[in-house]
């Protein structure tokens, strides 16, 4: 729970509080360890220079029994010798100390410094405190047997300095982390100005609503993410407007079938128990609005089907490509039943939606009845994955050739004929969400060739296909 807090916490602050704190941060601890560090090795430095220089003074004081003479038979202090910090004692065997210092305060020896006078031990140092004050005790023997010479140097001058030495970091580390404080807040004010500057474009965008692209400077990672932004902004704006290009044709395509079907309407209702509408004029009236609803909710599926971006959600298992042309070609069959249609189809298996696969062919073979004249043939073949369908009409204009499959596009020659422009958009969508494509173009006939490839196999799979994994092959 606190860990959640403290994550909370860090992430509400700005971003550039953030690069100051862990700036100030990195660099207080890199100088609290060099501190530290340095502070150690120079007390060590200094604690090994001065047993060096201890235990080579106390060797060759008590090689000479001038020393001894002087400190033991005349009782000579230490002071008078020109050692004002450093005190010095005789020890026996038989733990009997002789000092001529009899002032300050009286060291302790103890069984390190016995040890050397009885010979067990060559030498011995260490550190003893007496009275507040810390001395570092050196014990060496002397030329005289059972004897041993203590020289004893306080630690008060040595501490002194180490003491101003850490002062000195100390300062020197406050001063570092203050200057490391004011380098990060540079830092973040300077290196974080181009985000600021995106942020405030971006915001601008979602407020004005205006997706223009944000301009690119630069070839770091501040560029890159603008770059993102770009490509995020043409695909909005390219959603966008392709969502207002549906409602607006959505809008004019609907209102011509709502309005003749509203006028028939009214002339039914107007003559409702009149004598001068005969039969046959209602007979045929009342087929109008048949007719009429029949489109409208033909245009309200194919809206619907186009406006239906997200992946496949229905059943996806093997289709026979070859069976699905069977069925699409019964349909149309029905609704041109001047038209013959030549087909050859060899067994072709694809994984995908065997209700859309139909549809968007049976698209394809109204589109080329509707063009083929009376007692036309349709041509359909499938070979290697490979769908043609040829139509006997006059083709596709080279104007209208890379348009034929854009929503609610219709030719000129088209805009007296029923339909709403919507079926070849059908056709690419569905094709594209299988993984495939489609094309327009010309047969050898001069009439119009469409032409779809889709992935699959010769031979139907041995186990049904899993939807996910099925999907995941067939989202473009």
């Amino acid at each position: 729970m606190n860990t959640r807090l403290s994550e909370r916490f860090h992430y509400r602050r700005s971003l550039a509080s953030r690069v100051i704190l862990l700036t100030t941060i990195a660099v207080g601890l890199a100088v609290a360890f060099l501190s530290v560090g340095a502070y150690f090795t120079v007390r060590m430095q200094l604690q090994s220079t001065l047993d060096e220089s201890l235990l080579d003074r106390a060797h060759r004081a008590a090689d000479s029994p001038a020393l001894q003479q002087l400190t033991t038979d005349y009782e000579v202090p230490s002071w008078a010798l020109g050692a004002a910090d450093v005190r010095i004692a005789f020890i026996t065997s038989s733990r009997s100390v002789f000092t001529p210092d009899r002032e300050g305060p009286t060291l302790r020896l103890d069984d390190p410094e016995f040890a050397v006078a009885a010979g067990e031990q060559d030498w011995s140092i260490r550190t003893i405190a007496a009275d507040g004050t810390r001395y570092r005790v050196v014990t060496v023997p002397t030329a005289e047997g059972g004897q041993a010479l203590v020289i004893a140097q306080s630690l008060e001058g040595q501490e002194q300095v180490l003491a101003q030495l850490g002062v000195v970091m100390l300062l020197f580390g406050l001063a570092g982390v203050i200057a490391a404080g004011v380098a990060g807040w540079t830092v973040a004010r300077n290196g974080l100005r181009p985000v600021r500057r995106l942020t405030a474009e971006v915001e601008a965008n979602a407020r004005t609503e205006d997706l223009h692209p944000l301009p690119v400077e630069g070839d770091d990672e501040i560029a890159r993410l603008t770059t993102a932004f770009n490509q995020m902004l043409t695909a909005l704006a390219a959603s966008r407007d392709r969502q207002r290009r549906l409602v607006a044709d959505a809008g004019h395509e609907l209102r011509t079938p709502l309005t003749s079907l509203r006028t028939n309407l009214d002339l039914l209702a107007q003559a409702d128990g009149s004598p001068d509408l005969s039969a046959e004029a209602r007979a045929e009236l009342l087929s109008d609005v048949r007719a009429q609803i029949e489109e409208l909710t033909t245009l309200i599926g194919d809206l619907v089907e186009l406006a239906r971006e997200e992946p496949m959600a229905h059943v996806v298992e093997p289709v026979d490509l070859a069976e699905v042309a069977d069925r699409a070609v019964v349909r149309v069959r029905r609704r041109a039943p001047t038209i013959a249609f030549d087909v050859k189809a060899d067994p072709w298996w694809v994984v995908g939606e065997g209700a859309a696969l139909e549809r968007a062919m049976t698209n394809l073979l109204d589109n080329a009845a509707k063009w083929s004249p009376p007692d036309g043939v349709v041509t359909v073949r499938i070979a290697e994955g490979v769908l043609t369908v040829d139509d006997e009409g006059q083709g596709i204009s080279d104007a209208d050739l890379p348009h034929v499959f854009d929503r609610f596009y219709r030719a000129e020659e088209s805009r007296s004929m029923p339909g709403s422009g919507l079926g070849l958009s059908i056709v690419r969508q569905v094709v594209e969400r299988h993984s495939g494509s489609v094309t327009a173009g010309r047969c050898p006939s001069g009439g119009s060739r469409f032409t779809i490839r889709l992935p699959g196999s010769a031979n139907p799979p041995e186990h049904s296909a899993d939807p996910t994994q099925a999907h995941a092959q067939k989202t473009p």
